[in-house]
C-alpha cells in the first residue's frame, strides 16, 4: 500500500483565526502557521484561544519544522504556548522571524528555539518534504505562500494574500511562479477564503495614501491616526505624508512601538531624519506640526487610543478639534467596543474620520476575481478552501465549481479531520484530537468548558453562599445558617428575602435531622436543592448556591 499525504487543519476552519495546518507523509510532519484566536464575548476572563495540539505532542518525534506564512497573530500568536510542548525549528521570512523573536523573547523561549530566516524563492528540505517560499502581497511585509513538494505531489498553500500590482514596497505577488507550478502539475490547493464573498478585486494599498494626503492637506489641528500595528506599508505612508506636510510623528502603544522597531531595524521602513519624535516632547509643538500614530483601531480597552479617549493615558489627552483617523475596518465582534471609543472621542470635541468618509483601509485578502486568477494559474487536481467560516468555505467551493473543478475533488474539511491524498485520489478520512485551548493569565488549558460554564453562571445569576456551623460530636446545628450573596441582590434592600432563605435552609436541616441523616454531602445537597427550588419560584433566577459547613 503506497503512503498517503495527510493534511490536517487543527485550526482556521469554520473560524477566523488560530490557523494551524499539519502535513504528514510516512514518518514526517511539517506544520504551517501556529496562530491564535480571540475569545468570544461569553468566554469570561479568557485572554486568547489557541489550537489543541495534542496530536503534535503525541507525534513530536516526526515533526521536521514549523513554516510561517507571515507575522500576523492569527498565524504566529500561539507559538509561545505550543513551543512549550512541541520543539521544532522555525522557518520564516525576515519580518516574520523578527516578530517571532520578539514574542519568544518575552516568553523566555528564544534560546530554546532555532529560527531560520528565508527569502522568497528559497527551498527548505524537511524530511520527505521540500518547501518553497513564494512571494505574495498582504497587509504585512514579507508574506509568502508555500509550494509543498511531497512524494505524492505538490500542494500550494497560499496563506493570507491578495494581488496588489502596485504595492508600497517589495514586489508584486509572484504569479509567474504560481503559473509555472500549475504547468508542472499541482495536486492540491489550500487557499485563503476570507474575502470570497466580495466580488471584484481588493483595492491597492496605495489608494489609502491618497486619502491620507487629503486629510493632512490644510489641516490646522493635531492629527491622531490608529491602524493595525503590523501594517508596515500603512505606517510608511503615514510617515511619508506627515513629513510632506511638515509634521513630526510620535508613536504610542506597545505593539506599535515593537512593529516600528522591528521593521526599521530590518529596513522595511524608511523614516526621514528628524521626523520621529518622543511623545513627551511632541506636546510642545504647535498643533499643525503634530501627528500621533497609536494602537486601538479595534477599541481594545487597554490600547493607547482607548486610554486617551477615557482620559487614562499618562501622557496624552484628546483636545477639542483633534482630527482622529481610524485607518482600519472593524474585525467582526469589535463593533461595540469601537463605537464606545468613538462616542467618547466625539464627547471630547474631536473630529473622527473613518471608512465611511474616505477609503482609509484596504483589506489584505483577495476578492473573487483575484481568487479566480489563482485557481486558473495553479490548476489544482484537488481543492481545499481554508481560512474562513463555514459560509466562506462553501462560497469558495462554489467558485471552484464555477471554474470547472469537479465537486468530488473539493473537500470542505473541519478542524481535526484528516484529508488523505494520493497522486490520483483524495478523500476525507478519520479525525484526530482538535479543538480550543483557553489561555487565562499564565494558565494554559487549565480553564476548560466546566470552568467557563461556571463563569457564565456567575455572570448571569450571581452566587449565594450558605454558611452553617455544626457540632462534630452529634451533627447538631451550632450557628447559622448565614446567607452571603454576590451579584444576586443588594442585601440591605432585600432583608426580607434573606430571612426567608435562612428559614428555608433551617427547615431543610430540620427535615434531615428528623430522618437521622448526618452525611455532610447529603446535607449540602438538600440545602442547595431546597434553596434553588424556592429561589426559582420566588425570583425566576438560578444563582450558583454554595453550602459551606464548618465543623466545631
Amino acid at each position: 500500500m503506497s503512503e498517503k499525504l495527510k493534511i490536517i487543519s487543527l485550526g482556521g476552519l469554520n473560524e477566523i483565526g488560530k490557523n494551524l495546518t499539519v502535513y504528514e507523509y510516512a514518518g514526517d510532519i511539517i506544520i504551517v502557521d501556529v496562530g491564535m484566536g480571540f475569545p468570544d464575548d461569553d468566554m469570561y476572563g479568557i485572554d486568547v484561544v489557541i489550537p489543541d495540539v495534542s496530536y503534535l505532542i503525541k507525534n513530536q518525534s516526526k515533526i521536521r519544522g514549523i513554516f510561517l506564512t507571515h507575522g500576523h497573530e492569527d498565524h504566529i500568536g500561539a507559538l509561545p504556548y505550543v513551543l512549550r510542548d512541541v520543539n521544532a525549528p522555525i522557518y520564516a521570512t525576515r519580518m516574520t522571524a523578527g516578530l517571532v523573536k520578539l514574542k519568544l523573547e518575552e516568553h523566555r523561549l528564544l534560546d530554546k528555539t532555532k529560527i531560520t530566516t528565508c527569502e522568497a524563492g528559497d527551498v527548505v528540505k524537511a524530511g520527505k518534504f521540500a518547501v518553497e517560499f513564494i512571494r505574495v502581497n498582504h497587509s504585512i511585509a514579507d508574506a509568502v505562500a508555500f509550494a509543498i513538494k511531497s512524494p505524492v505531489g505538490t500542494v500550494v498553500h497560499t496563506g493570507d494574500f491578495k494581488i496588489d500590482p502596485t504595492p508600497v514596497q517589495g514586489g508584486m505577488i509572484d504569479l509567474a511562479r504560481l503559473g509555472e507550478l500549475g504547468n508542472e502539475g499541482v495536486l492540491a490547493l489550500l487557499c485563503d477564503s476570507t474575502n470570497v464573498e466580495n466580488p471584484g478585486y481588493t483595492r491597492t494599498e496605495r489608494s489609502v495614501g491618497a486619502s491620507f494626503d487629503a486629510l493632512f492637506r490644510g489641516c490646522e489641528e493635531r492629527i491622531i491616526i490608529t491602524t493595525f500595528a503590523s501594517n508596515v506599508d500603512r505606517l510608511q505612508q503615514i510617515i511619508d505624508v506627515a513629513a510632506r506636510y511638515g509634521r513630526k510623528v510620535a508613536v504610542t502603544g506597545r505593539s506599535m512601538e515593537n512593529a516600528m522597531r522591528v521593521s526599521t531595524e530590518l529596513g522595511y521602513m524608511k523614516i526621514p531624519d528628524g521626523v520621529l519624535m518622543d511623545l513627551a516632547h511632541i506636546k510642545s509643538l504647535p498643533k499643525d506640526k503634530v501627528c500621533i500614530i497609536t494602537t486601538g483601531s479595534q477599541g481594545e480597552t487597554m490600547s493607547a487610543l482607548s486610554r486617551m479617549a477615557f482620559s487614562t493615558h499618562k501622557q496624552l489627552d484628546i483636545l477639542p478639534g483633534d482630527r482622529i483617523i481610524l485607518s482600519a475596518s472593524a474585525i467582526p465582534g469589535n463593533e461595540n467596543a469601537i463605537g464606545n471609543v468613538v462616542n467618547e472621542l466625539y464627547r471630547k470635541g474631536a473630529e473622527v474620520v473613518n471608512e465611511r468618509n474616505l477609503p482609509l483601509h484596504v483589506s489584505g485578502h483577495a476578492c473573487q476575481e483575484e481568487l479566480k486568477i489563482i485557481h486558473a494559474l495553479v490548476k489544482p487536481k484537488f481543492f481545499i478552501p481554508v481560512h474562513g467560516e463555514q459560509r466562506m468555505l462553501q462560497r469558495h467551493a462554489k467558485l471552484a465549481r464555477e471554474m470547472g473543478m469537479p465537486g468530488e475533488n473539493i473537500f470542505i474539511s473541519d478542524i481535526g479531520r484528516v484529508i488523505e491524498l494520493t497522486a490520483d485520489s483524495g478523500k476525507l478520512g478519520g479525525t484526530v484530537t482538535a479543538g480550543q485551548v483557553f489561555v487565562d493569565g499564565y494558565g494554559v488549558g487549565d480553564v476548560g468548558s466546566v470552568v467557563l460554564r461556571d463563569r457564565r453562571h456567575l455572570a448571569q445569576d450571581g452566587m449565594i453562599v450558605v454558611v452553617m456551623a455544626m457540632s462534630a460530636e452529634d451533627g447538631a446545628l451550632v450557628s447559622g445558617p448565614d446567607i452571603i450573596t454576590r451579584g444576586f441582590v443588594y442585601v440591605k434592600e432585600s432583608e426580607g428575602l434573606m430571612d426567608e432563605l435562612r428559614q428555608v435552609a433551617a427547615e431543610a436541616l430540620t427535615g434531615l435531622d428528623d430522618r437521622g441523616i448526618t452525611d455532610w454531602a447529603a446535607i449540602k445537597g438538600a440545602v442547595k436543592g431546597d434553596l434553588s427550588n424556592y429561589l426559582y419560584k420566588k425570583t425566576k433566577r438560578s444563582p450558583m448556591i454554595l453550602p459551606v459547613i464548618m465543623e466545631v
